[in-house]
């Protein structure tokens, strides 16, 4: 019984040992857990900052074209492929040429037979003759009528021949002349259908040609459309063709910009697919008006440097310089705290920290613009432990 009693003794003692000891660490970690945490400060300075505004745009080539053929026909062979480089004039396609071909010479064998009709061979097709073979014969007929006429004028005025006669041969001149009348026009109708008949052969040698497809300008093929063997109707698409350089930049200025740009303007950019990099452009043309929804002026600008790393149809950023020297309270980089779409910043006050909910502005060289409304040039900002701060904690600052 005795030894019963000491057990539960001893018992009680270690719990009320123990118990105590718990009290003690949890007062400790209390009074810990009170401190404030020790942060470092930074002065929120007035900095001499550029004022720009950033928009977007995109890469365009110089020049973008579908490439045809005026013509219609089977389509022989097709000379280049997507990505290939052609240079201006080189043949891109061609359609089968034999039908074009018969087309051109049947047009030259009609016009040597219209030559032939005139008397001309077909190396005088430029010439254009004063007669022909029937005109000289109507006019040697022509003319011995015209003799016989004047012979029988005086005839009927002796009495050697009889009026009958004279009105006979009267009858034959005026038919001689229509003769020669006809001959004459006659060879301005050949005239007219040789005329006709060489528009028709250059018709004829055109098609021809344009059986051949060439580069319009130096490019890169963008897509093949179609392929050997295809039968094509006129002005069907054969490849697209891209002329990459000069890049022209196509931008949207916003209403509150727009009187910055003129042409002439320089603008820099930048685009993901160079991290880092900036490039500039000069702009060219600029639309008249802005656009009644939007707001913006539509301006276009050419890069001044030849960047491989750029290409048609990226999507670039550009800063806009709006003002120069303008002043800005700024503060360090590490000040800003930026949660959940929120960006905060804490000025040290009566040691504690207060908390301002801002939109971030412009950044330079490690310094982020604040309202001046809510942090003022001179106060203390939080720069460490930012993220364990929150509005009217009790702070110390770091010495």
């Amino acid at each position: 019984m005795k030894l019963l009693v000491a057990i539960v003794i001893s018992s009680l003692l270690v719990t009320i040992g123990c118990g105590a000891r718990g009290k003690d660490r949890v007062e400790a970690a209390a009074k810990t857990a009170a401190e404030p945490p020790v942060v470092r400060v930074a002065a929120a300075q007035v900095k001499q900052l550029g004022r720009t505004v950033s928009v977007t745009g995109s890469l365009l080539p110089d020049e973008t074209v579908s490439v045809s053929s005026e013509v219609a026909g089977r389509l022989a062979e097709v000379h280049y492929d997507f990505g290939q480089t052609v240079k201006k004039g080189e043949v891109i396609a061609e359609l089968d040429k034999r039908e074009f071909d018969l087309q051109y010479e049947r047009g030259k064998a009609a016009l040597a037979q219209a030559l032939a009709r005139i008397g001309l061979d077909p190396k005088q097709e430029e010439v254009t003759p004063e007669s022909t073979p029937a005109m000289r014969q109507a006019n040697a007929q022509l003319e011995d009528a015209r003799f016989k006429y004047e012979s029988a004028v005086k005839l009927v005025k002796t009495g050697d021949i009889a009026q009958e006669r004279f009105v006979e041969i009267e009858k034959g001149l005026h038919a001689r002349e229509a003769a020669y009348e006809a001959t004459r026009d006659d060879l301005r109708t050949q005239l007219a259908n040789v005329q006709a008949l060489r528009a028709e052969l250059s018709l004829a040698g055109k098609r021809l040609n344009d059986a051949t497809v060439r580069a319009p300008f130096d490019g890169q093929v963008a897509a093949r459309l179609v392929s050997p063997g295809q039968y094509m109707k006129d002005n069907t698409p054969i490849v697209t063709l891209v002329k990459s350089w000069p890049l022209r930049l196509r931008v949207e200025i916003p209403e509150s910009a727009a009187g910055e740009v003129r042409t002439g303007t320089t603008l820099t950019f930048t685009t993901d697919a160079a991290p880092g990099a900036e490039f500039q452009a000069r702009v060219t043309q600029l639309n008249p008006t802005l656009d009644s929804r939007s707001r913006s002026l539509a301006a276009e600008a050419r890069l001044t440097d030849r960047a491989p790393v750029l290409r048609p149809g990226m999507f670039v950023t550009v800063r806009l310089a709006l003002a120069r020297d303008a002043a800005a309270v700024m503060v360090p980089r590490e000040a800003l705290y930026q949660i959940a779409g929120l960006t905060k910043v804490f000025a040290i006050r009566d040691g504690k920290a207060v908390e301002s909910r801002i939109a971030p502005g412009q950044e330079a060289d490690g310094w982020a613009e604040v309202p001046a409304d809510r942090i003022r040039p001179g106060d203390q900002v939080a720069v460490s432990k930012v993220a364990m701060l929150v509005d009217g904690m009790a702070v110390r600052v770091e010495r």
